[in-house]
């Protein structure tokens, strides 16, 4: 439990790096916006994939006993 704690504080501490440093995380491609009157939808749909991947590598990599 211990491990996935600092694992966790770890990627909160690396996306915030990237996101001050410039890496438009949450405004990729594959990520739609719609507006339509007073009416707004989001769709992170390239961003859910591709943390998805990573997490998925994480946790294959960290994940072995």
């Amino acid at each position: 439990m211990g491990r996935l704690l600092i694992l966790v504080g770890l990627l909160i501490a690396g996306a915030g790096l990237l996101v001050t440093l410039g890496v438009p995380l949450g405004r990729l491609p594959g990520d739609f916006s719609f507006r339509r009157g007073n009416f707004s939808f989001y769709l992170p749909l390239a961003t859910s994939l591709l943390a998805s991947v990573v997490l998925t590598l994480l946790m294959m990599l960290f994940g072995r006993r």
